[in-house]
């Protein structure tokens, strides 16, 4: 499993995860699911959204990239809109999955972390690396 060095471990002051630490051998791979995000959901989950799609944004920008670590329930919120497969047949249990971005349901969905005037990505995130 691919870990993604510098990439936020969580958001600041939450319990929101943003990767895992190591793969699953026993249960396996988490899979991949689209969640659907309703309106009644709390702010604080909103605001957990906006910042993964922030995270993933600087990190890899319009890049395929490997799912390796990335958290699948995380990953699950954006899941089929804004993030989707980058290869076919895309295999939602697997680690090496590509991915990407799709630009414009992410900028329709997020349009604050595209936004000229975003603020630069929280330095204060944890890394989700061990000291």
């Amino acid at each position: 499993m691919l870990k993604h060095r510098g990439f936020p471990g969580r958001m600041t002051g939450t319990d929101f995860q943003f990767v895992i630490r190591r793969a699953n051998h026993k249960e396996g791979v988490s899979k991949l699911i689209k969640r659907e995000r309703f309106k009644d959901r709390k702010n604080v989950d909103r605001a957990a959204d906006t910042a993964f799609m922030a995270a993933l944004w600087n990190h890899f920008g319009e890049e395929p990239f490997e799912r390796g670590n990335l958290d699948a329930g995380r990953l699950s919120w954006l899941f089929g809109r804004e993030v989707v497969p980058a290869e076919d047949p895309f295999d939602p249990c697997s680690y090496e999955a590509l991915l990407k971005i799709d630009v414009k349901r992410a900028q329709a969905s997020f349009p604050e972390v595209f936004a000229a005037d975003a603020p630069p990505p929280m330095a204060d995130w944890d890394d989700g690396e061990d000291d």
